[in-house]
């Protein structure tokens, strides 16, 4: 099975940078698409970004352009790096496999974007 633990979420003003790591254990992490998800209050969870076991990408289009996702199989580690932020970035952000299954949903990380 896979656990997974989000960390790297905070407090930013708008247009700064955060970065964010998802951190798997228990796994063959290397076969999994992995992806970020993040949920604000009031609304559905949301896909923001997916990555394959070799590095291809895929992103909200609300995000290209801002945010890179990355992953080091070595470490079990998927990364998001998030610049140019927004008050709307503002959710808990999840990761979980690119299908993502219900028993891998953890705590997540809050990320606030305010000024």
């Amino acid at each position: 099975q896979v656990q997974l633990v989000e960390s790297g979420g905070g407090l930013v003003q708008p247009g700064g940078s955060l970065r964010l790591s998802c951190a798997a254990s228990g796994s063959i992490f290397s076969l999994y698409v992995m992806g970020w998800y993040r949920q604000s209050p009031g609304k559905q969870r949301e896909l923001v970004a997916t990555i394959t076991s070799g590095g291809s990408t895929n992103y909200a289009d609300s995000v290209k352009g801002r945010f890179t996702i990355s992953r080091d199989n070595t470490k079990k580690t998927v990364y998001l790096q998030m610049n140019s932020m927004k008050p709307e970035d503002t959710a808990v952000y999840y990761c979980n496999l690119g299908s993502p299954k219900s028993a891998y949903w953890g705590q997540g990380t809050q990320v606030t974007v305010s000024s």
